[in-house]
């Protein structure tokens, strides 16, 4: 089917409109008419080629949302006209011991991602969701719950699932100190689920100018991160810090704010390697950790618990046309705190 999309044609390209095919949906297969887009910094890592595995022309678009307009014979549970959604996952293997523990993102034959993989069924590479549809697999397919609204919706594909995996992995909740370093895209929803996971919430922002609207999201305390006294106070006592920074940064200053066994996760992406000081993990024995956006059946249950506790990303609705002003700006956190795009305005 041909498909009207936005891409990158090379690294130094502004995104253009461009016509790709998808398939016709397979018996198994969803097809979605998207709604709305959201845009992650990944988008822009990847039409850069800033991690250098691009293949070009290159859709980016991992936060997809929208409605069913087609099913395959054996789709049993979608219906046309439903909402769904489509995240970083289209397929992995269904096999290995990563998938068979519903961690297909750690799929140890490769993942199949929403764009810049290899496509088995087109012999290219998939393309994303900066496009008027999307075909998928039912079982990559995500259910949205009927009470939340679309646009805000849509970011919970990543900048939701990245935040919440780690939370719920490592223990956020009643009785737990949590902090979340930084807030854009990412914290901004660390710091919503920390704080209706029901745990103690801090988080660490270099912006006196987000203190605020870090309370407002569900913060109970709000730590300048370069105060030094105000990051000594805090010294041995959280059980968890989720850091979504993608700048370089000082991980052994929150390392010193860990308690005994707690763990510091990244999610963030930082351009260069971060130094850590060994003695930052010996004494007291702390943990430093990653991790990468969820499975399948962890994704749902996210979506399920925001649909409960109406929970959804702060946006900025945009047109397909404004995203190359809007990676400039998103390079300056100039965002509140997701872009997300209408995708109507591909049509028009």
């Amino acid at each position: 089917m041909p498909t009207r999309a936005f891409a990158a044609a090379s690294p130094t390209s502004p995104l253009a409109p461009l016509t790709i095919e998808r398939r016709a949906p397979l018996p198994s297969d969803v097809e979605i008419d998207i709604l709305f887009c959201g845009v992650c910094h990944s988008d822009l890592h990847f039409a850069r080629d800033e991690w250098g595995m691009t293949t070009f022309p290159v859709v980016p678009g991992h936060e997809i949302l929208g409605r069913v307009s087609r099913v395959g014979g054996n789709v049993t549970r979608f219906k046309v006209g439903d909402l769904a959604a489509v995240g970083c996952l289209v397929d992995s293997c269904r096999t290995c011991s990563s998938c068979a523990r519903g961690l297909e993102q750690f799929c140890k034959s490769g993942a199949i991602f929403s764009y810049g993989s290899d496509d088995h069924h087109s012999g290219g590479k998939t393309h994303g969701g900066y496009s008027e549809r999307i075909v998928c697999d039912e079982a990559y397919t995500l259910k949205v719950p009927a009470n939340l609204d679309p646009a805000r919706a849509a970011p919970l594909l990543c900048a939701g699932i990245t935040t919440w995996s780690p939370l719920t992995k490592w223990g956020a909740g009643p009785g737990k100190k949590v902090g979340i370093v930084g807030l854009g895209g990412l914290g901004h929803m660390g710091v919503k689920f920390a704080h209706a996971l029901g745990a103690h919430t801090v988080l660490f922002t270099t912006s006196k100018g987000k203190a605020a609207d870090g309370r407002r999201l569900g913060a109970d305390e709000v730590v300048i991160s370069s105060d030094a006294d105000a990051m000594a106070k805090h010294a041995g006592t959280f059980d968890l810090i989720v850091d979504t920074v993608s700048a370089d940064h000082d991980l052994d200053a929150y390392l010193a704010l860990l308690n005994l066994d707690a763990t510091l996760v990244l999610v963030g992406v930082p351009p260069k390697p971060q130094p850590v000081k060994a003695f930052s993990l010996i004494a007291p024995r702390r943990n430093l950790a990653g991790s990468l956006i969820g499975g399948i059946a962890e994704t749902q249950a996210m979506l399920d618990f925001c649909g409960k506790h109406s929970i959804a990303c702060e946006i900025e609705l945009i047109r397909m046309q404004q995203i190359n002003d809007a990676y400039e700006r998103m390079l300056k956190s100039d965002v509140k705190y997701r872009f997300v795009i209408d995708m109507a305005s591909l049509k028009g």
